[in-house]
């Protein structure tokens, strides 16, 4: 065996194990609340606290991970509903849909986030996903107004304000009927008919 193969065999571990302990650290957070020590996520994602330790030296480090995969989610997102657009899909139905997907995700990660907040994490950590959703929702806004689908007073603050405003910590049904009622400050006034 070269000593090239056995140098990768580690590396793909260490990437389950990461990718192990950050789903394991977001779901126990979630359940158990920001107080869940690093023993118990070590437990729960199947590996020693020690390996936990190699990645993350501190919570705060753990934390702060967790919370750059959510932007990288959100940045998913957007850039999905980006390429639909582009590709011909109706930009008011994506905006709805990918503000649907971004405040599922941020009730998921609520737990998370006052965690961060606790233990002093500033940022995501993670400004080249935060760059990416904001060029594609900048794109998805100015086609869907460009088309008549988006209203022309919509900017990307007011995407980023409704997400920060979004009633996170409710049940499902509240947060559809949420979506529901900004869907009618989003859309774009309807084509006016020119007189006879």
């Amino acid at each position: 065996m070269s000593q090239t193969s056995s140098a990768r065999a580690p590396r793909a571990d260490a990437v389950r194990n990461r990718l192990k302990i950050l789903t394991a650290a977001q779901e126990e957070i979630t359940e158990r609340g920001p107080e869940v020590g690093m023993v118990e996520i070590a437990r729960a994602a199947g590996v020693a606290v020690g390996t936990l330790y190699r990645h993350f030296p501190t919570k705060a480090d753990l934390v702060a991970a967790v919370m750059s995969l959510y932007v990288a989610d959100v940045a998913e997102d957007a850039t999905a509903s980006l390429a639909r657009v582009e590709a011909g899909e109706n930009a008011l139905d994506e905006l709805v849909l990918f503000l649907g997907k971004v405040t599922d995700s941020t009730a998921k990660y609520h737990a998370v986030k006052a965690a961060a907040v606790g233990l002093g994490v500033r940022g995501h950590g993670d400004d080249e996903s935060e760059a990416r959703a904001a060029h594609a929702l900048t794109r998805l806004l100015s086609v869907g107004q460009e088309k008549g689908e988006v209203s022309d007073a919509i900017t990307v603050e007011d995407v980023y304000l409704l997400v920060s405003t979004a009633p996170v910590d409710q049940p499902v049904h509240v947060r559809n009927r949420w979506l529901a009622l900004v869907t009618a400050g989003l859309a774009g006034e309807p084509k006016r008919r020119t007189s006879d």
